[in-house]
C-alpha cells in the first residue's frame, strides 16, 4: 500500500478500507473459500439438486444453454456477506469514537 493509498482511506468514505482489502482481496478468498462451499453444497444435496433440475431443463427442445456455477455464485454471494459486514463495523468506528474501543 501506498501513502497516497492509505490516506484515501483515512479520509475516504464510511466504507473506505473496506472497499480497499475487498478489491485486493476477494479473488484470494473465493479462491480459498471455494472448496469448503462446494463440499457443504454437495453434503447438504443443493448441487445434486441443481444438476437434476439442469439436466431437466436442458431435456426441453429449444432451451438455450446455461453456463451458470452454483458453488461459484455461492462463494461470491459469501465474501460479499463478509465484506458487509466488515464495512458496517468500519463504518461503526468511523463515527461512534466508542466502538473503537472493545473489552472483552
Amino acid at each position: 500500500m501506498t501513502f497516497d493509498g492509505a490516506r484515501r482511506i483515512l479520509d475516504g468514505n464510511d466504507t473506505a478500507a473496506t472497499d480497499y482489502f475487498k478489491g485486493k482481496t476477494s479473488k484470494k478468498l473465493q479462491a480459498a473459500f471455494l472448496p469448503n462451499v462446494k463440499d457443504v453444497m454437495d453434503q447438504v444435496g443443493v448441487n445434486r439438486q441443481y444438476n437434476e433440475l439442469i439436466g431437466k431443463y436442458k431435456d426441453v427442445p429449444f432451451s438455450k444453454n446455461i453456463a451458470f456455477d452454483v458453488n461459484q455464485y455461492v462463494t461470491e454471494k459469501t465474501t460479499d456477506g463478509l465484506f458487509f459486514v466488515v464495512g458496517q463495523e468500519e463504518k461503526k468506528i468511523r463515527t461512534n469514537p466508542s466502538a473503537r474501543l472493545r473489552i472483552s
